[in-house]
């Protein structure tokens, strides 16, 4: 399998929001993928397999803090180093760009997830009570800073 990782492309959105629409209980919509391309503060990445989109991540920087917004890799493709890949690359040219600190939100129960942010320099800083949906459940606030 040849992975690739590039700048999201208006081609990648269809694919992509079928990808996050099996991944997540209240999914990105194609409007939503659109919408980051007409953003300067947002930057996002696509991972290809073989050429096909199978996986996106991205930041929105706000005075050099960059909130990463979503994570996402199709269900036959995790496990594979996708993820952390794709975090690898948004992080080094974030950093390059100028971003001085990362930060982002993920589920208490996602214990893959929190282990790939810890492995890329995430910490966790505290509990945001109730903050995701579908079902209901806790987020865990991780940072990571030069």
């Amino acid at each position: 399998m040849q992975i690739e990782i590039r700048e999201l492309q208006e081609t990648d959105i269809e694919i992509l929001a079928e990808v996050e629409a099996e991944a997540f209980s209240m999914p990105w919509t194609k409007k939503d993928f659109q919408g980051l391309l007409e953003q300067s503060c947002c930057f996002y990445l696509v991972a290809l397999a073989d050429g096909r989109p199978v996986g996106c991540c991205g930041y929105t920087n706000s005075f050099g803090e960059a909130d990463i917004d979503n994570v996402v890799v199709a269900r036959q493709y995790r496990g594979c180093g996708i993820g952390q890949a794709m975090l690898r690359e948004l992080i080094a040219r974030g950093e390059a760009a100028g971003v001085e600190a990362f930060t982002l939100e993920v589920r208490v129960s996602n214990a893959a997830a929190i282990h790939i942010y810890e492995k890329e320099g995430f910490r966790s800083v505290g509990i945001r009570p109730g903050f995701y949906e579908k079902p209901r459940e806790d987020a865990m606030i991780m940072w990571r800073r030069k």
